[in-house]
């Protein structure tokens, strides 16, 4: 296909647009997520289940995230996010609608849920993560990459704010099914918007002498990646799997402390699902603040060092050090000391991602990019999130407490410290 012909005004709103389109879809993507936190005891409640149980659908959607997230990075190199976005409405409103719908209390109600929450907020979902991710990188890089991703990736911690408002009433007042419902209609339209604003990568666009359009962002001369990589043999090399491990460390223990701590704060703490959920609504607050401040930070770190890859390379240790000191203050049990938790979490949250994406994308930028990073979501995303998920809920009914579940956190941040200290600045083959 022969590359559009735009001008430096329209790439400049197009990047503009990609941003936002990101920003969108990340909203959805998190809120997803973070729904399930505030809607777990209610659903145990009516339902009857176990908390391992309730757990199954998450780490079911979690796995086929993984999949899904795989093949979505192959359309995006080749059709840019658009398309991705338009599956994941339709998706997106499905999980969770026909969920509300379904008959769960009925004896084959869990297998329904697995399918219905499961495989299709899976799907959803999954056509988001990558999309986002790669479109942000592939638009921006250097000095500007962080800036970027960290405007559209705001779009998490005001889900977590903004969802978990709008989902408490409706839980005390008219129970979880209504919650589902009125959440399928939000994911829609907004996932819509998102696929309607979308713009196609750099390399589908030439300027008006017929050069080919490239990213904004001094990376482009200075810290471009050396060669095109195929995907085979980006996995024979080991900086992405230094990134996979660090990144899977890190959302183990995410995805466990976000499915299971408002859970935490009522059982271990005993506090009611309002003060729970209010304690949680501060790691959003906090991550509105966090996400651009991380984001301009570490752009300010790479013109420092004048090193993109060794900068994002810092930022991932300084990631899962938040985690660390988040998850200890956490288990102080200490309603103050949990707030500053949620802060340091955010922060926390405001770099990992984002960072393993653009610290894999200093090596192995280029066309086969999505690819690349597509195949490494499904690695850690198949295993990190569904197994946080798992020994959460699994440590909780064992020893009936949350306790050894934030343990298990704790070590999981360690991990993902010790394989981003394992990161090379440098690599091997580069002259």
């Amino acid at each position: 296909m022969q590359p559009i012909q735009i001008n430096d005004s329209k790439a400049k709103s197009f990047g503009t647009m990609t941003v936002i389109s990101a920003w969108l879809a990340v909203f959805c993507l998190f809120g997803y997520r973070s729904c399930f936190s505030i809607m777990q005891q209610s659903m145990i409640a009516d339902l009857g289940w176990s908390t391992l149980q309730t757990s199954g659908g998450y780490c079911v959607m979690m796995t086929i995230y993984a999949i899904t997230a795989f093949f979505s990075g192959s359309m995006i190199d080749k059709k840019g996010p658009r398309s991705s976005y338009a599956i994941g409405a339709v998706c997106c409103f499905l999980g969770f609608f026909l969920t509300s719908i379904a008959p769960l209390s009925k004896p084959s109600g869990f297998f329904l849920y697995l399918f219905t929450y499961g495989l299709f907020a899976g799907v959803g979902t999954g056509m988001l993560w990558v999309s986002s991710t790669v479109s942000c990188r592939k638009w921006y890089v250097g000095a500007k990459y962080g800036t970027a991703w960290g405007l559209a990736f705001m779009g998490a911690p005001m889900a977590q704010m903004l969802l978990t408002l709008v989902l408490k009433p409706i839980l005390q007042n008219m129970g979880w099914q209504v919650g589902m419902k009125v959440m399928s209609f939000i994911m829609a339209v907004l996932l819509i918007i998102a696929s309607l604003i979308a713009r196609r990568l750099p390399e589908h666009y030439c300027d008006e002498n017929g050069n080919p359009r490239t990213a904004f962002g001094d990376a482009v001369k200075k810290d471009a990646p050396s060669r095109t990589w195929g995907v085979g043999e980006a996995f024979k090399s080991y900086p992405i799997w230094g990134t996979i491990f660090a990144f899977m460390g890190s959302v183990m223990a995410e995805f466990l402390v976000w499915s299971q701590i408002v859970s935490y704060f009522q059982t271990d703490m005993g506090l009611s699902l309002n003060t729970a959920s209010n304690i949680y609504i501060v790691i959003g607050i906090a991550g509105i603040f966090a996400m651009p401040i991380t984001g301009r930070f570490s752009d300010g770190l790479v013109k420092k060092l004048g090193n993109e890859r060794k900068a994002r390379r810092i930022m991932l240790l300084i990631a899962p050090a938040c985690g660390i000191i988040g998850v200890i203050l956490c288990l102080t049990k200490s309603v103050a000391l949990c707030c500053i938790a949620m802060v340091i979490l955010a922060v926390y949250w405001g770099i990992e991602p984002g960072g393993c994406a653009g610290y894999a994308g200093t090596v192995y930028g280029g066309k086969t990019y999505g690819r690349i990073w597509g195949l490494a979501t499904l690695i850690t995303m198949g295993i990190g999130p569904s197994c946080g998920t798992f020994f959460g809920a699994f440590f909780k009914d064992h020893f009936g407490t949350f306790k050894v579940s934030l343990i298990f956190a704790l070590c999981a941040y360690i991990v993902s410290f010790l394989f981003a200290f394992s990161l090379p600045n440098k690599c091997k083959w580069e002259k």
